[in-house]
């Protein structure tokens, strides 16, 4: 190829790519601007945000931004149960607060009882401030039903992690037996760490009498990245929260495609009617969910009862083959992505604590995309024709958890 026809070429890749870095521009600021103004929380700009796939990845730089640590480190999740990776989490924790540095961890009263007693005494001996969020001995039964299902790791003020992970042995590996979960999280750098680290005050404030204190900087940001960050909240009350909105804006904002990945499927009629209408009016819309090692049969079931439904809209729903799928992830026309704890379950939507990433980067939502395409390739999808014909035992199972939906 000659000079000439080397900068034709360039010339001419450039203004294909012109045109479409201004459709993604126009695509994202529309979207923000309805979040922004529909949920009422200001999107940020200069976000780094990089995705980190299985508990290879997701713990190694947890652990490592844990050690760097030099003031401050503030941690919440739902799930602390037993294993070596719980064990290695409670020695860094406490390694870094017998250091001087201030450290904080929340746990659910409900998801954590599992956590080994010897773990908690050695954390709290280094220094460790520990709380537990809800502990249903002392709670009313309606209380009980509300958890808080958020997982964030805040280091220095600068540097936070939220997405699906729990602390437990289920989460190590890379997804390549049935004993290693699958899942997404996310490294978030840049001013939408304020608003992880919110998520973890709103909840400290109700367990502990201390909100901050002297060795809480709070600092500002410098700008870490291009990506346009929204950090939304969904909260353990009752009526419509923004976590419903967020979901409802997304569906119904999306013009070419919308892919979901997430552990628990158990929507509502209003959300079922919502992802049937967004396929029908031509967008496509896939699903993806556990397959044959759901550690929740009767969420399944409970989602399983809408398959027909949605099969008939159009809407493709796969099952992940090779252990149990449990990211919360959505990506809508390649330059939005929410990455978070929330599933797509009337649990997550109408009774827990969540925090979602409202990601608007075509990077990041391309890296997304293509670990879906990955996942798909280890996924089975329902035929529609083939679900329709299923068993009266299939279908007595899907009804019989019916009464139980609105807890799923």
């Amino acid at each position: 190829m000659t000079r000439t026809e080397a900068a034709r070429t360039e010339a001419a890749r450039t203004e294909t790519a012109a045109p479409q870095a201004t459709r993604d521009d126009e695509r994202i600021h529309r979207i923000r601007r309805r979040l922004e103004r529909l949920i009422g929380i200001a999107a940020t700009e200069g976000n780094s945000v990089r995705p980190l796939r299985n508990g290879d990845e997701i713990f190694t730089a947890m652990l490592d931004a844990i050690g760097s640590a030099r003031h401050t480190i503030d941690m919440m999740t739902f799930v602390y149960w037993k294993g070596a990776i719980a064990r290695r989490f409670a020695e860094a924790l406490a390694e870094r607060a017998s250091e001087g540095v201030r450290v904080r961890l929340l746990l659910d009263g409900f998801g954590s009882r599992l956590i080994e007693r010897d773990l908690l005494d050695r954390m709290d001996a280094a220094g460790v401030d520990i709380a537990w969020f809800r502990r249903p001995v002392f709670l009313s039964p309606l209380k009980q039903n509300h958890r808080c299902h958020r997982k964030v790791l805040v280091i220095d003020e600068q540097t936070a992690f939220t997405g699906g992970v729990g602390i437990a042995e289920e989460w190590c590996g890379d997804a390549r037996s049935p004993r290693e979960w699958r899942d997404t999280h996310a490294e978030v750098r840049g001013p939408a760490v304020d608003g992880i680290a919110a998520a973890f005050a709103q909840n400290w404030a109700e367990c502990h009498p201390e909100l901050f204190d002297a060795r809480d900087r709070f600092v500002s940001h410098e700008p870490a990245g291009s990506a346009v960050v929204q950090v939304v909240r969904g909260s353990a009350a009752f009526g419509w929260q923004d976590m419903q909105t967020l979901m409802r804006v997304i569906l119904e904002s999306a013009e070419e495609r919308v892919r979901l990945a997430t552990a628990y499927f158990a929507p509502d009629d209003f959300f079922v009617e919502l992802l049937t209408a967004t396929a029908r009016r031509g967008v496509t819309v896939e699903i993806l969910l556990p397959g044959p090692h759901t550690d929740k049969r009767v969420c399944q079931l409970a989602g399983q009862h809408h398959y027909e439904a949605l099969t008939a809209a159009g809407v493709r729903i796969h099952q992940y083959q090779p252990t149990m799928m449990h990211a919360k992830v959505i990506t809508m026309d390649g330059v939005v992505s929410l990455i978070g704890s929330s599933n797509f379950n009337r649990r997550s939507l109408d009774h827990d604590e969540e925090v979602m990433l409202a990601v608007m980067d075509p990077d990041v939502t391309r890296t997304l995309d293509e670990h879906y395409d990955q996942d798909l390739e280890a996924s089975a999808l329902i035929g529609a024709q083939r679900w329709k014909r299923r068993s009266l035992v299939q279908r007595a199972r899907e009804l019989s958890v019916r009464p139980l939906r609105r807890f799923l």
